[in-house]
C-alpha cells in the first residue's frame, strides 16, 4: 500500500495559520519596546507610518509602524494609528499623569530610604518621574539593621520626614520589630512580604515559572542563581532589571508600599535643600 506524500497541500486552507501579533492603537497609555534597539518608552505621537516613543529620561525616537515590530507587556505587537479623537494624558512608568516639560523640583529635606542599590534602581526605574515632580531623593540603607542609627543621625521632624521601604516586612519578623521600634509621626516604615525585591518582579518576565525556594541559611540571591543555573547575582540582576518597564511588571504589594511612601513624604511640604 503506497502513500502519496505530496498529496497534502501545505499552502492550502488546511495548513495551520501562523499566529498573528495583536494590534493595539498607539495611544498615550501604551509603553512599547523596539526589540531590535532595546529602546523602550511611552507613545507620545503617531502618524500614518511611524510612532514616536519617549523613554523615562525624556529621549525620543521614531519607529516605523511595521507589523509585529514592538513588544508591549512582553508580547509581539503591531501598533496602529489610533482613530481620531481627543488625546489622553501621557502616563509615566508608574501610571501617573506625566508632567510635560518637567524640570526637577529642588530636593526636599525629607527622604525615602530603601535597603539596597537594587531596591533604589527599581524604584527609580518605575517612579523616577514622580520622585522628580515631588523633589524626593531615594537613598540605599544597605540593610535595615542600620535604620535606628541612620534615623538618629538624620533627625526626622516637621519638614524632614523619612519613608522606609523594607524587604520581608511580615508579622513576627526582625524587620517588623525594627519598624515598630522607629515608626512615628515623621517616620513611616512600610514594605513588601518578599525576601528580596527581585521577587516583586513578575517571574514570567524574567523567563521563569516562579522564583525558587531557597533554604534558610543560604544567601537568597546566591541560592536563586544556583537553582536557575545562572553564573552569578550580577548576571541575574541584569535580567531582573532589564525586565521592568513599568508598574505593570511588579507585584501589587511593592506598588502599594512605594505609593504610600511617596504620599507620606510629599504630604509634609517641608524644607528644601540644594
Amino acid at each position: 500500500m503506497s502513500t502519496d506524500r505530496y498529496a497534502a497541500d501545505v499552502l492550502g486552507a488546511g495548513a495551520r495559520a501562523k499566529k498573528q501579533p495583536r494590534v493595539l492603537p498607539a495611544t498615550s497609555d501604551v509603553v512599547a519596546e523596539d526589540p531590535l534597539s532595546g529602546f523602550c518608552g511611552a507613545v507620545v505621537g503617531c502618524s500614518s507610518s511611524a510612532v514616536t516613543l519617549e523613554d523615562r529620561r525624556g529621549n525620543r525616537r521614531n519607529f516605523p509602524l511595521a507589523p509585529g515590530a514592538f513588544l508591549v507587556d512582553g508580547q509581539p505587537t503591531t501598533l496602529a494609528r489610533p482613530k481620531s479623537g481627543p488625546a489622553g494624558p501621557q502616563r509615566s512608568a508608574s501610571g501617573s499623569v506625566a508632567v510635560t516639560g518637567l524640570r526637577a523640583r529642588t530636593a526636599r529635606a525629607a527622604r525615602i530610604w530603601v535597603e539596597g542599590i537594587h531596591d533604589a534602581a527599581l524604584v527609580e526605574r518605575v517612579w523616577g518621574h514622580d520622585l522628580r515632580v515631588e523633589g524626593i531623593v531615594v537613598e540605599p540603607l544597605h540593610g535595615l539593621d542600620h535604620l535606628p542609627d541612620a534615623l538618629a543621625d538624620f533627625g526626622p521632624g516637621p519638614g524632614r520626614r523619612v519613608g522606609v521601604l523594607a524587604d520581608h516586612l511580615v508579622a513576627g519578623s526582625k524587620e517588623q520589630r525594627i519598624a515598630d521600634q522607629v515608626s512615628g509621626d515623621h517616620v513611616l516604615v512600610t514594605g513588601h512580604p518578599y525576601i528580596d525585591i527581585w521577587q516583586a518582579v513578575k517571574p514570567e518576565l524574567v523567563g521563569i515559572r516562579g522564583w525558587p525556594d531557597v533554604p534558610r541559611g543560604i544567601d537568597w540571591k546566591t541560592g536563586v542563581c544556583a537553582a536557575l543555573g545562572v553564573s552569578d547575582p550580577t548576571t541575574m540582576w541584569g535580567r531582573v532589571n532589564g525586565a521592568v518597564r513599568s508598574y505593570r511588571d511588579l507585584q501589587t504589594p511593592l506598588i502599594t508600599a512605594v505609593e504610600m511612601l511617596i504620599d507620606f513624604v510629599a504630604a509634609d511640604g517641608g524644607d528644601q535643600v540644594g
